[in-house]
């Protein structure tokens, strides 16, 4: 048994209370998707804090079926529809984005609307460095900057030429942003929190100008891609497309910045992420260096960014959390989120200082 709790297996039995209906599923499945053999077998994916994922088997294929959470959700939150429509565009053109093979609206098959999509091979770094990486010379700086690359590359892609100008307004997308996670926040909150609410202050008042638009992941971060484990610089897949839109892409490096832990950060930075703190990783300053050369713009706002992505995330995790209060889950892992979440908020304070 792992000492860690999260250090988990791939794969897993379906946890209980998130099971669906084997049944009507395959056979809606087979309805639409062609040449599958064998009778379908599932098991779920440990890993993540949100969307459930599973991986459906026939026979030699295998398949990731992607469902909101149980309970109620945020409006607009979990968008299946939005991640399919993303990749069935997107695929073609970028090479780590899997494709998307349908997506189901009715609620009746499965509880929720769901993506059936392709299942990629790779490795996926969440609390420790698996040999597979470290085997390789510097294996841990070519992943992160791998990572800044594939970002980039996403960026790059003329959203318009493959159909996806209608995805999101350009315009103010950041302002809303902004004012977007505060209204989450008041929803979500069992606490009053005064430095949360002084932090949006200064972000409105101290907002920068976006310099251009493109793709925004909108959750772009280590354990959000996977790694080819015989080439650490080839990004095998990104995950989690569920909230992509059109935006300032900085917005992406602040997110990736604000779960990059490095030495000498204090403990309360460890509510995002612990293992980029280990030998071996790039700083924060090196990866936004590394996306300036590599895009050609300035990131001297990127402590905005950071900060903002800190202060975002407390709001992903309270939205998450306020579930667990609220019975709306029994999920055990999202009690420790109480403690996590106001140590987030002074984080992001401190990286607001330095701005």
């Amino acid at each position: 048994m792992s000492e860690n709790p999260f250090d988990q297996p791939e794969l897993v039995p379906i946890r209980q209370g998130e099971e669906f209906d084997q049944a009507k599923v395959e056979a809606y499945i087979r309805e639409r998707v062609p040449d599958l053999d064998g009778a379908m077998e599932v098991e779920q994916f440990p890993g993540g804090h949100a969307n459930l994922t599973y991986c459906l088997r026939f026979g030699e294929r295998e398949m990731v079926l992607r469902r909101p959470p149980l309970g109620p959700i945020a409006p607009k939150s979990h968008d299946m529809g939005r991640e399919y429509r993303v990749l069935s565009k997107l695929a073609d053109h970028f090479a780590a984005a899997p494709h998307a093979y349908l997506f189901c609206e009715d609620a009746e098959i499965i509880g929720a609307p769901f993506i059936l999509m392709e299942r990629r091979k790779g490795i996926v770094v969440r609390f420790r460095v698996p040999e597979e990486i470290d085997r390789h010379q510097d294996g841990r700086r070519r992943m992160s900057f791998s990572l800044i690359d594939v970002m980039a590359d996403l960026h790059s892609i003329d959203y318009a030429r493959i159909g996806l100008a209608d995805l999101g307004k350009p315009d103010g997308f950041v302002e809303r942003q902004v004012h977007g996670w505060k209204g989450r926040w008041d929803r979500a909150k069992n606490v009053e929190m005064p430095l949360f609410d002084e932090l949006y202050d200064w972000y409105v008042a101290n907002m920068p100008k976006s310099q251009y638009s493109s793709l925004v992941h909108n959750d772009l971060k280590l354990d959000n891609i996977m790694i080819d484990p015989d080439d650490p610089e080839h990004v095998v897949a990104i995950l989690d497309w569920d909230m992509t839109t059109l935006g300032d892409p900085l917005i992406d490096l602040g997110t990736l910045l604000c779960y990059w832990a490095e030495p000498g950060d204090p403990e309360s930075r460890g509510a995002t992420s612990v293992v980029t703190s280990q030998e071996g990783f790039p700083t924060r300053a090196e990866l936004s260096q590394r996306y300036a050369d590599r895009r050609g713009i300035d990131v001297t706002s990127v402590n905005w960014y950071e900060s903002f992505g800190l202060w975002k995330t407390a709001v992903v995790l309270q939205q998450i959390y306020i579930r667990y209060v609220r019975g709306q889950t029994q999920d055990a892992r999202f009690k420790i989120l109480g403690e996590r979440i106001p140590a987030l908020v002074q984080v992001a304070g401190e990286v607001a200082k330095r701005n």
